[in-house]
């Protein structure tokens, strides 16, 4: 059974308007672009009819509630018009930018030369100083995905280990000081490698080092599977799991899946990985020109695309939490099936699929369970009243106090607007 997760809360909902601040399952909800926005960074480099492509794709991937569009484009000064194409696409549809990218030497890309550590860690924090607009508050930045893939090689192979441990820590450390030089807020602490790596890498020192983030790019069997090596991982690490890339169907993995097939994987993997509580950042892989494709090459949708959007933008529910008088309770206990909350300033908001009954208590009050249905494209919003129990002496005592000061104090105001002082 999973363990209950504790979630703190906190929000800032404007109630006198019909928009409210909308919670998501995940902080980073992003769409690969790799095979466009890597693979064909030199083919299309100057092409700039091929920037209608680039929008219809980030325009296609905000439409699923993503936060975030993922790319992959090389950052060395070559690629760097290629880059910002993609970039400005981004900022128009409103989407921060998970950079993905790498140093085309690292793997050799594009007949790059290898580069070792020391100077793929210079060049990167060399990138970050040299292009601060680039970034936003709010962007990712991957800055060597996979790495067991290109430099000394993978650990698993060379035993390694301390070394490899030891560089991301030393690169982390480099482009938080690059950032921090740019003024960008930009998370950096997603070194994505394939799950066994991660289960060689990533103790519970390193990860403390990587800001308690364990990115795996992890492609498994079933969803259980995925939910398992979550918690697992989790676990032995102590930290909070991201996505670097995941989808289906891989052929060696899943053999072939038919659309409706596909979309049922990914319906049951995301269920699952919401249910750990232990996963904070999502990207699906990839976005085209790929068996685990969401769209097609003509940018029609697969169903795969929909199922997405079911977590990618989840119906909310929210409203105050208030006693019989309309004052907001804080510190609220809300419950819904295996995941708990703590809702600290008396205002919830949660999102759902499907069907979920959600309970509300605190000690002193009577709890509230109610069903909730989601509906598409329809937010629900619900205020809940806790009604004081008989055993919260203290809480009606104060109640008592409150509601006398309020009289008192209207009935002070009434005697100055009838006997206004002498001018």
């Amino acid at each position: 059974m999973l363990k209950k997760l504790v979630i703190t809360i906190s929000l800032f909902l404007i109630f006198t308007s019909p928009v409210h601040s909308r919670e998501r399952f995940f902080q980073v909800q992003s769409v690969d672009t790799m095979k466009y926005s890597r693979d064909l960074a030199r083919e299309k480099l100057k092409d700039n009819t091929f920037n209608q492509e680039i929008e219809t794709q980030v325009k296609n991937i905000a439409a699923t509630g993503a936060t975030h569009v993922s790319l992959g484009t090389p950052y060395e000064d070559e690629f760097l018009p290629y880059l910002k194409r993609w970039v400005t696409a981004a900022r128009k549809y409103k989407l921060k930018v998970w950079f993905r990218g790498n140093l085309a030497g690292w793997e050799e890309w594009f007949d790059y030369p290898r580069i070792d550590r020391s100077t793929h860690i210079g060049k990167i924090q060399n990138f970050i100083l040299s292009n601060p607009d680039l970034f936003e508050d709010g962007d990712v930045f991957t800055s060597c995905p996979e790495c067991e893939n290109g430099g000394p090689g993978d650990p698993r192979k060379t035993r390694d280990i301390e070394g490899f441990r030891n560089f991301i820590a030393a690169e982390y450390k480099a482009v938080k000081e690059g950032f921090d030089q740019t003024g960008k807020k930009v998370k950096a602490n997603f070194y994505s490698m394939n799950g066994d790596v991660a289960r060689l890498i990533m103790d519970r020192e390193t990860t403390e080092k990587l800001d308690g983030a364990v990115t795996i790019d992890h492609y498994v069997s079933t969803p259980e599977k995925l939910e398992n090596d979550i918690v697992e991982l989790a676990e032995q690490s102590g930290g909070k799991i991201v996505l670097g890339e995941f989808g289906a169907p891989i052929p060696d993995i899943h053999g072939d899946l038919s659309e409706e097939q596909q979309a049922s994987w990914i319906d049951e993997a995301l269920d699952r990985t919401i249910k750990t509580g232990k996963v904070i950042a999502v990207n699906y892989w990839t976005y085209n020109a790929s068996s685990t494709r969401l769209w097609e090459n003509d940018n029609s949708p697969r169903l795969a695309a929909s199922a997405l959007e079911k977590y990618y933008n989840p119906v909310n529910v929210y409203g105050r939490i208030i006693d019989s008088k309309g004052n907001l309770i804080k510190d609220v206990n809300l419950k819904m099936t295996d995941i708990g909350f703590l809702v600290k300033n008396g205002i919830y908001a949660i999102p759902i699929i499907n069907e979920e009954s959600l309970t509300f208590s605190k000690k002193g009050f009577v709890s509230v369970n109610f069903p909730v249905r989601a509906a598409k494209e329809k937010d629900i919003k619900r205020d809940v009243v806790l009604s004081v129990s008989s055993e919260n002496p203290i809480y009606n005592w104060w109640r008592r106090v409150v509601d006398f000061l309020n009289t008192t104090n209207k009935q002070i105001r009434q005697i100055i607007q009838i006997n206004p002082a002498n001018k």
